[in-house]
């Protein structure tokens, strides 16, 4: 029995030998991977913010235009991972013009920078800029993730800019305990941090928060590496992922600061007592629109946290959408191509 399981052991460690050396041979041959490769054109700057443009080969079918705004902490290139696993090139394809905000890369001169800069300032001004420069007094506004939930702060202070309001997977409660994320950030000395560390949050930190989440992933991923690294095609489309996943931006403290303490741990905009830059965010005020995308398995941010908006807000309009998947699936799962991408295109053409 002994020289049986000895035996089976060998053959085991022969095969993976055999896949690694296949696999090495196959990493010489990948060049290196893009992201982010829908043609666009940047059209706006200001300071670390960018604002780009894609461009299209047609005439866009929906004459009113979208902006669009990915979470801060990450990112926006996995809406454009590769040309079968874009959301944005769906998006085209569906005939909407779109626009996407580039959150940039905060260094330590912006570490002062606060979520009224980022709101009521860069994202305010981006949205003037593309109403006066496509003659619409009215835009789509879609918002991911932590945008998602700018972004309907945002359509209740400004609700009269915007034609219809789209988020994805984005928090709105934040009272729960359906995830260690909510449990362990409440309990996260916010001032000690943020001063602590100079008034710019590592991207490293923050990262190391994640993977806690799922301590097993790191290494799980990796054993299972070993058999996309068998495929080129499939191991392109891993290194992508984790090419995206590694380009974490730092966090500018007062932004972050205000970011926890007002919505993770006061839990003040579904109570409807917070406040940004003197207004009073009222979610009764967010009229436009509503379109509301939460992944059924979602890991990250809960169900628990994404629904209860749609009892708040003041849209008559409004809808919900369960995406039967993981939160990083919504954007680059094969349902968010086959059906995500073009059920939200034909929404948002039913608003224009």
């Amino acid at each position: 029995m002994m020289n049986m399981n000895i035996t089976g052991l060998m053959e085991e460690m022969t095969k993976t030998s055999e896949k690694l050396v296949k696999g090495y041979e196959l990493l010489q041959k990948v060049e290196d991977v893009q992201v982010g490769a829908t043609p666009k054109e940047l059209v706006w700057q200001n300071d670390l913010v960018k604002l780009y443009h894609y461009k299209r080969d047609t005439p866009a079918k929906v004459k009113v235009p979208v902006l669009v705004s990915f979470a801060i902490m990450n990112r926006h290139d996995v809406l454009d991972l590769q040309p079968d696993r874009s959301l944005m090139k769906k998006l085209l394809d569906e005939g909407l013009d779109v626009y996407i905000m580039d959150w940039g890369y905060p260094k330590k001169q912006h570490r002062y920078l606060t979520m009224e800069d980022y709101i009521l300032g860069f994202m305010n001004d981006a949205v003037d800029f593309v109403r006066k420069s496509t003659g619409n007094n009215k835009i789509h506004k879609m918002g991911i993730c932590q945008g998602g939930t700018f972004s309907t702060i945002y359509a209740s202070i400004f609700p009269e800019k915007l034609q219809s309001l789209t988020v994805y997977v984005a928090p709105f409660d934040f009272s729960g305990n359906e995830c260690m994320l909510y449990r362990w950030t409440k309990d996260i000395d916010i001032d000690a941090m943020v001063d602590s560390c100079g008034g710019l949050i590592p991207a490293d930190m923050i990262d190391s928060g994640f993977s806690m989440l799922k301590p097993s992933a790191p290494y799980s991923k990796f054993i299972n590496a070993i058999d996309l690294m068998q495929d080129e095609a499939k191991l392109a489309n891993f290194l992508r992922m984790e090419k995206w996943k590694a380009d974490m931006p730092d966090q500018a403290g007062e932004m972050f600061r205000k970011y926890i303490k007002d919505l993770w741990q006061g839990n003040k905009l579904i109570k409807g007592e917070f406040e940004l830059g003197g207004h009073k965010v009222d979610l009764k005020n967010m009229t436009v629109p509503f379109l509301n995308i939460f992944a059924t398995e979602d890991n990250i941010i809960p169900n628990a946290s994404t629904t209860p908006v749609m009892k708040v807000i003041g849209s008559k309009d409004k809808e919900e959408y369960a995406f039967p998947g993981g939160h990083i699936g919504v954007f680059v799962g094969a349902k968010s191509q086959k059906e995500l991408g073009p059920k939200v295109a034909a929404w948002v053409a039913s608003k224009s």
